[in-house]
């Protein structure tokens, strides 16, 4: 058997579970707007059962959804008329002999008077989240109590509704976090202060639990057993906790880190390792006997093994890993690891939710949209066609329609696949954005895709394939201004830099542009002991992107200790300077330099398209070819548009 710890039958109290893969809770904005769960939310972890997982746990479930609830749209068990759909849930995954838990949850203080209708949040304590920065109104003792309550009937039908068992959502900085820690619990009654006390409310939830649904169905709980704040829980502390837990009947502790103050340490962004916070799972592990969860960053089948195999937790939990790929379970245990999307850590699922959208991947286009896309159908019939760019969105359709049993063509000019992620994998901790071309370039050679390097496609080119249809993803090409000294020989462009950062030491280097690109390179010609100053016109750098990547990025860059500078425009190159403009006091001034590295965006490169025009049926432009955009945008558009090919 391929890795056969992670293929092994587990148990979490009394529940047999077939593997030691765990789907932890992660936000999908796929329920109805009433909370109600959906066909949508349905097919979505279906398929994931299909793909081998042994248990899924959905994403936060409001137990109480005025004051509960952490986002727009999630799922909720405070009414008996959510259980129909609750039970057409576990009925489609115990299909597929896996098992599901619902996450019940309250937000308390990580919510907001916009979700709330403009009501005070709630918390133990009037102690503001510092990321929200709304102050909660302390809960009563009455509202304490019926709080307690709410969990436990929201528990009670989850079991009437067949699904497996639940947990209770203890981490992250939510509320029964909030009353664990002494760093938002300042309560001085029954519920604060103490240890014990601020034990208390966890004990009467999972009491009344117990009393509802009796003691053979399955209460977990996940921790943040080091919230990284100052004066919050720590590890120690932490571990406490856990062990505190399995005295008063928990069957297992999902072991997680971090607040809302501490986000990139919940929701990883690119640079953090693989497996980084396993080290908490091990040191729970040591104390308690009950099954401990590990997961974050876990993308790899031997990586995951190994956690096993040196008793370090005794389950794994894919998040992000099974959102890219639903069936890294059945790949790996077929031994096929070459065959699985890895997850890049690249935080497109999450940036959607942020901006209210479902759920969706970067790097899988039926993420959130499986009732929409079935099973691709092999109706090509082995039609020729021809995809010009070798970057990820040809990269895709090429994938997509060999699948459907077309007879691909792709025409790459340089000596590689995979684009601008040649580049974009080159920031420190970026590696991982490698693993795309990597799974494109594997099922393009197992799907029999003629790939012709070196070949810059031209309109002969492609009249001699006499193709059915042409794919035009040739990409974007960096843009240059119109600036004296733009061609001098020490001016660079990003992309250059990143393909060779060593070749750049000990020198004083100037970033223009801080966009993403901008941004990263200037950290690694930092990293390489260079003093680098990065210029910005627009008042914020890396404005374009996500929350937590963004959080991230500064970070590196005060780490490396790269000068800042926002509202300045660069005006002429010198021989050994820059002349830049101040934006606000349109003062210019002259910094002397020994190299300038230019990162200005990019422009559409479509000049074979409107050279082809109109003469080929079925031709399309794709990816930053026709707009330059994110992978995400490229592998989407390419997915639909190689699905909808006739």
């Amino acid at each position: 058997m391929h890795y056969p710890h992670l293929f092994r039958e587990g148990k979490i109290g009394s529940l047999h579970l077939k593997n030691r893969v765990m789907m932890p809770a992660m936000g999908t904005m796929l329920a109805s707007a009433d909370g109600e769960v959906t066909d949508h939310l349905i097919a979505y972890f279906e398929e994931r059962a299909r793909g081998g997982v042994g248990l899924i746990v959905t994403e936060v479930t409001s137990v109480e959804y005025t004051l509960g609830k952490a986002g727009a749209v999630h799922p909720r068990v405070d009414d008996n008329k959510f259980i129909p759909m609750l039970s057409r849930l576990a009925t489609a995954v115990h299909k597929y002999d896996a098992k599901v838990f619902m996450q019940l949850h309250h937000a308390g203080r990580e919510g907001n008077s916009m979700l709330t209708g403009g009501a005070q949040i709630v918390g133990p304590s009037p102690v503001a989240c510092s990321l929200i920065g709304e102050t909660p109104r302390e809960l009563t003792r009455e509202e304490i109590e019926d709080l307690v309550q709410r969990f436990a009937m929201g528990a009670l039908r989850c079991k009437m509704a067949g699904i497996d068992g639940v947990e209770l959502h203890g981490a992250h900085g939510y509320l029964i976090n909030q009353f664990l820690s002494p760093q938002s619990n300042r309560r001085t009654d029954t519920y604060g202060g103490s240890f014990e006390n601020r034990m208390r409310f966890a004990k009467e939830i999972v009491d009344r639990i117990r009393g509802a649904c009796g003691r053979e169905f399955p209460v977990i709980i996940r921790l943040s057993v080091d919230e990284f704040v100052e004066g919050g829980i720590d590890l120690a502390e932490g571990i406490r906790i856990a062990r505190y837990m399995e005295s008063i009947g928990i069957d297992a502790i999902n072991v997680s880190c971090g607040t809302y103050e501490s986000m990139p340490t919940v929701i990883e962004p690119v640079s953090f390792p693989q497996g980084w916070r396993v080290y908490l799972a091990e040191a729970v592990k040591k104390e308690v006997k009950i099954p401990v969860i590990t997961a974050g960053v876990i993308r790899e089948p031997a990586f995951a093994e190994g956690i096993l195999a040196e008793n370090k937790a005794d389950f794994v939990g894919l998040g992000r890993g099974l959102i890219a790929d639903p069936f890294w379970c059945e790949k790996a245990a077929r031994g096929e690891a070459a065959e699985i999307r890895r997850c890049m850590s690249c935080l497109h699922c999450l940036d959607g939710g942020l901006l209210g959208k479902h759920i969706s991947c970067a790097i899988n286009a039926r993420a959130g949209r499986e009732l929409e896309f079935g099973e691709l159908a092999a109706d090509g019939r082995q039609r020729k066609v021809v995809v010009v760019g070798g970057g990820p969105g040809g990269l895709e359709v090429a994938r997509v329609l060999s699948t459907r049993g077309f007879r691909v063509t792709l025409f790459e000019k340089e000596a590689c696949l995979g684009g601008q992620i040649n580049y974009g994998s080159k920031p420190r901790g970026k590696e991982k954005m490698a693993w795309l071309t990597d799974y494109q370039r594997h099922q393009l050679q197992k799907l029999g895709v003629e790939v012709r390097l070196n070949r810059e496609a031209d309109a002969e080119a492609i009249r001699q394939e006499e193709p059915h249809a042409v794919f035009v993803a040739t990409g974007a090409v960096p843009f240059l201004p119109r600036i004296a000294g733009i061609d001098a020989e020490h001016v660079l462009l990003a992309e250059q830099a990143l393909a060779a950062p060593a070749q750049i030491r000990k020198q004083k280097v100037a970033v223009i542009g801080g966009g993403m690109t901008g941004c990263e390179t200037a950290e690694l010609l930092a990293a390489q002991g260079n003093e680098v100053c990065l210029f910005e016109m627009l008042p914020e750098i890396a404005a374009g992107a996500g929350v937590i990547t963004r959080i991230d990025l500064l970070k590196q860059l005060a780490e490396a200790r790269v000068a800042i500078y926002t509202g300045h425009k660069l005006i002429e190159i010198g021989a050994g300077s820059v002349l830049l403009e101040d934006l606000t006091s349109e003062r210019r001034f002259t910094l002397e330099v020994d190299r300038v590295v230019v990162s200005l965006g990019v422009r559409a490169n479509a000049a074979l398209y409107e050279q082809i025009a109109g003469r080929f049926d079925n031709l399309v432009l794709l990816g930053d070819a026709k707009a330059p955009r994110k992978i995400g945008d490229a592998i989407r558009e390419a997915y639909e548009r190689a699905v909808l090919l006739q």
